[in-house]
């Protein structure tokens, strides 16, 4: 059995770099990027309005009044010169005229037929967005590294790039174990439980922006389990095992990734919950055989196997965000191991909640933090600075 410490060392030395990949736009939200993208065109890549009003021209002296002699729209590719004291309509976006020295907002002018009159004091060259200054051709428009937002997607579409090359993600296989398990909505018999470690670990896969390729139910059974793990496998990056991983007389899912003959790196981890957590490697592949019991499976995710897949897609922030907060609470941890207990933090505090058995998960739907306490750790008092990994935010 290692320490918390040592698992997270383990994996991140065994966890390597996807290969990168080439997707549409489209397609590559919250993918990494695997190099520079450099820009196209000027953007914008004309001097453009910046608002509704008047573009207008003038010489060293301000007329009061200017003659508008046409109107612009976005869109349009206006053949004008203005001269001093004349404009012309404009709108937000649209290309600004040769000659235009500032726009002026049409909610500051008083319009007259075809002259406008200006009372207040104009800046040169207000209100116009220029040619390039956003971004100039042939620079650099998001750097290698940068994980692809909706306003990274928008920025790129409007440089007209539809295509880019991201860190392939991981594709990720899930293997359920239990023969107490029940999908609902099945009615459920005596002995029976609805099985909801699927839904709760494809739902923060979801949430953390990865996709579930399969997920196989098994029965617990030594030969039913490996072909569970083969299917899972098949087209998977990461396979992720929920429950038969401890060392009951129906517990096969050891001896099964044994069978199959996938590389232990660590076997139990001296924690809780989360004690009976396996990691393991073949052929590429990663293997994290989890509790069975939803909060400690939960937990183990959060702490060991999130990091992992974050690495695997070029993320270079791989760990929970981590603070030192001021605990709102007493408590006296009874274990001789590390402890992981569900909290809830503010910006300066953090309060453990009630109901930390590793089998509820309704304590663990409040949370939005773990404290986590290490071995030495025993007693806390509201005067303590608790180490505090923080969710992440449902997206």
């Amino acid at each position: 059995m290692i320490s918390v410490e040592e698992a997270i060392n383990l994996i991140e030395t065994h966890t390597k770099t996807l290969p990168p990949t080439s997707l549409t736009l489209q397609k590559a939200l919250n993918h990494v990027l695997s190099q520079n993208i450099l820009s196209p065109i000027n953007l914008p890549p004309f001097n453009q309005s910046a608002m509704d009003g008047y573009a207008i021209s003038f010489n060293n002296t301000i007329p009061n009044s200017f003659d508008i002699i046409a109107t612009i729209q976005a869109g349009d590719n206006p053949d004008i010169k203005l001269s001093h004291s004349k404009g012309v309509r404009i709108f937000t976006g649209a290309m600004v005229p040769q000659g235009t020295s500032a726009v002026v907002m049409q909610e500051k002018v008083c319009s007259k037929g075809s002259k406008i009159i200006i009372d207040h004091n104009i800046q040169k060259g207000q209100n116009i967005r220029l040619f390039g200054e956003q971004i100039k051709k042939g620079n650099i428009a998001l750097s290698k590294g940068t994980t692809l937002t909706a306003a990274g997607i928008g920025f790129l579409s409007a440089l007209g790039i539809t295509q880019v090359k991201v860190v392939k993600k991981p594709h990720i296989g899930i293997v359920v174990t239990g023969n107490e398990h029940v999908l609902p909505p099945n009615k459920l018999s005596k002995g029976k439980i609805f099985e909801s470690n699927s839904s709760m670990l494809k739902a923060a896969l979801t949430n953390n922006g990865f996709e579930v390729g399969t997920i196989e139910r098994s029965k617990d059974h030594l030969k039913t389990t490996i072909n569970s793990i083969k299917k899972a496998q098949q087209q998977s990056d990461v396979i992720l095992i929920s429950g038969g991983i401890s060392v009951g007389e129906y517990d096969y899912v050891y001896k099964a990734l044994k069978t199959l003959g996938v590389t232990q790196i660590f076997y139990k981890v001296n924690q809780k919950p989360g004690k009976p957590l396996f990691f393991g490697k073949k052929d590429k592949k990663l293997y994290f055989g989890l509790p069975g019991n939803p909060s400690a499976a939960l937990v183990c995710f959060y702490f060991y196997v999130l990091p992992a897949l974050r690495k695997m897609s070029g993320i270079k922030e791989c760990q929970l965000k981590k603070n030192q907060l001021r605990s709102k609470s007493n408590y006296t941890k009874k274990e001789a191991r590390a402890v992981f207990l569900k909290a809830h933090a503010t910006q300066n505090s953090v309060r453990i909640l009630e109901g930390q058995s590793s089998a509820m998960l309704h304590t663990f739907a409040q949370a939005n933090a773990l404290v986590y306490l290490p071995q030495e750790k025993t007693i806390i008092n509201t005067k303590s600075r608790l180490t505090t990994y923080h969710l992440p935010s449902p997206r």
